[in-house]
């Protein structure tokens, strides 16, 4: 399960930082569709990739944390 949210995160985050980048070059072009899409709907779509990308990494470390030990 870890190694499948950490290849999720690291896809999730590429892809985000590929259509943020493919986002903001198009709008500095001066091009407001890309793909019959608004170029600020391709922004959000990159941050959201990149928030879950996030999420799937803090999964990872928090599964990778051992909990409170109730034993001393």
């Amino acid at each position: 399960m870890s190694n499948l949210l950490r290849w999720t995160g690291r896809s999730a985050g590429l892809i985000g930082v590929l259509l943020c980048t493919v986002s903001v070059v198009t709008r500095a072009a001066g091009v407001f569709v890309v793909g019959g899409f608004q170029v600020g709907t391709v922004l959000q779509a990159g941050m959201a990739a990149m928030i879950l990308g996030c999420l799937a990494y803090l999964a990872v470390l928090v599964d990778g944390v051992p909990g409170p030990s109730l034993v001393q």
